[in-house]
């Protein structure tokens, strides 16, 4: 059959366009020209006898023999991968690539943390993605990485979720706030203050949301800011308080540029999570990875080891 003349490129090409439904960002994922990413199809093709999609406007719809193609090509690539994972076990660790995907706050210990396997282990080729929760679950749909790290995982994902740390939510002002200081403060007392918010959907929003909609607190959205950084340096400019990762301010508030308030139902206590696809097989490295974040060597990083 012509279709044994096909190539696993193009396979892992075709593979990418089915994912993602468009040829340009399957050009931009894999870092080639769209002109060469369609000769590549159409050899495929040509390979299959078969039209394996049509466009209806400017989408592209899958054909049957697309679809079983598509197919094809997962398991092709799922077999490529375990077929690495097996090389990769039967020489410990001395060779294999580890795809990390983290949450903007983790880039506080993450980075570090990885470092750290990777100086014990020199022949590992790491890899790390930082982004906000919607970037990590898109990614993590598209099976882009090996694991990914949560504070608060997808409930409503075929995933597996692990706790590895304790991630402490806590109330944060400028040093200088007429709060600052103040004991036992009533949740009350943050009714009408102005906050500067993550954006929809992050983590950190819905349990900010989640705790004043049950203490009944009316905040003004003064700002929202798609970064813990910029969030900090609005709240040093005293343009409100916020609710950040105790992680993520430690730093600031050791130096006395910012301030924990000490408010009731504070901490939040949430959790770091690692989290990977149900049914995905964890390549070694990923799995002494994983490992590593419960043998007790994360209490370096300032992390308290979940219980």
């Amino acid at each position: 059959m012509r279709i044994r003349h096909a190539t696993l490129n193009q396979f892992r090409i075709f593979d990418a366009v089915a994912r993602n439904m468009s040829f340009a960002r399957a050009a931009e994922e894999l870092h080639l020209t769209p002109p060469a990413l369609s000769i590549q199809v159409k050899q495929l093709a040509d390979a299959a006898d078969a039209t394996l999609y049509e466009q209806i406007g400017k989408k592209i719809h899958l054909t049957a023999a697309g679809r079983v193609v598509a197919e094809a090509c997962r398991d092709i690539d799922m077999r490529l991968e375990r077929l690495s994972q097996d090389l990769n076990a039967l020489q410990g660790l001395q060779k294999g690539t580890l795809k990390l995907a983290i949450l903007t706050t983790a880039e506080y210990f993450a980075p570090r943390v990885l470092g750290e396997f990777c100086a014990r282990h020199p022949g590992i080729e790491a890899s790390m993605f930082v982004g906000n929760r919607e970037t990590l679950l898109e990614r993590m749909a598209r099976n882009l990485d090996d694991l990914y790290i949560f504070g608060q995982p997808p409930a409503n994902l075929n995933i597996v979720a692990e706790s590895f740390a304790y991630n402490p939510l806590v109330v944060v002002a400028r040093s200088d706030h007429p709060l600052a200081g103040e004991s036992d403060i009533a949740p009350a007392r943050l009714d009408g203050l102005p906050f500067l918010l993550r954006e929809s959907g992050s983590g950190i929003r819905l349990a900010t949301e989640d705790f004043m909609r049950k203490h009944r607190v009316q905040i003004e959205t003064r700002m929202e800011v798609g970064s813990n950084e910029a969030i900090k340096q609005a709240v040093k400019g005293g343009l409100g308080l916020a609710v950040l990762s105790f992680a993520s301010v430690a730093a600031e508030v050791e130096r006395g540029e910012l301030a924990t308030l000490n408010v009731q139902g504070f901490p939040l206590m949430r959790r770091w999570h690692v989290t990977w696809p149900a049914g995905k097989n964890l390549s070694h490295a990923a799995e002494e990875f994983r490992k590593s974040l419960f043998d007790g060597s994360i209490v370096q990083y300032g992390l308290v080891p979940a219980k």
